[in-house]
């Protein structure tokens, strides 16, 4: 048998991944990371935090192994250590969708009523890019489309639709989508649309989850 000292040592081991995501900010910094690599200015701004607090979050989930760094002169850009990780996210984000019964709360709480906001699924967003009929809107900011975005979409960012609106056929079936299933942008662009006599729908997931499966996409290269 082996020591019951070294199995302690070994599953305190597999604890410290547990550790290092038991936060809600670095839970939110996996979130953004998913989409692409990101330096810490943006990711302070993005989980409003200061640049402090944010690379004490960085540090821990880098001790963890779960993100890496890439320097471009004086900035150090972050992004997660590998497919992996990104698969971590999503499965604890699914865990606690299933099992954790006050998260439909919480949810609701922060992406507003959504009876009224048609899904699609990225099957069928697949089925009808294929066929031509939908024009598809990314309403992540720019950087995060920059990263990696679904073939053909267009960067409507969510700050920006109202100006972007009439560049858009009034004909048109709309799909948005954004970072994941509890992103509040793609709700938001729903409404705006569908208050404007728009016909629109979101993706019931995200970019990640397209990508993850396989599926068509783009990055935008630097000039």
């Amino acid at each position: 048998m082996g020591d019951r000292g070294a199995k302690n040592a070994l599953f305190d081991g597999f604890a410290e991944i547990g550790k290092a995501v038991a936060n809600g900010r670095r839970a939110e910094i996996l979130d953004v990371l998913a989409q692409g690599e990101r330096h810490v200015d943006a990711l302070a701004a993005e989980i409003d935090q200061s640049i402090a607090n944010t690379s004490f979050h960085l540090r821990v989930l880098a001790g963890a192994g779960l993100v890496t760094t890439r320097r471009d002169g004086t900035k150090v850009h972050y992004r997660l250590a590998s497919d992996r990780v990104e698969m971590l996210w999503s499965s604890l984000r699914d865990v606690a969708a299933a099992h954790l019964a006050e998260l439909d709360e919480l949810a609701a709480a922060y992406l507003g009523r959504t009876d009224g906001i048609e899904q699609v699924t990225r099957d069928e967003l697949a089925r009808r890019l294929a066929a031509g009929d939908v024009i598809v809107v990314d309403v992540r900011p720019v950087a995060e489309y920059r990263a990696g975005h679904i073939a053909t979409a267009r960067s409507v960012p969510i700050g920006t639709l109202a100006q972007q609106l009439a560049a858009l056929p009034a004909d048109a079936d709309v799909v948005a989508y954004c970072r994941g299933p509890f992103c509040v942008f793609a709700d938001d662009a729903i409404r705006y649309l569908r208050r404007r006599g728009r016909r629109a729908a979101r993706l019931e997931e995200g970019y990640p989850e397209w990508r993850a499966a396989g599926l068509p996409v783009e990055l935008v290269t630097a000039p």
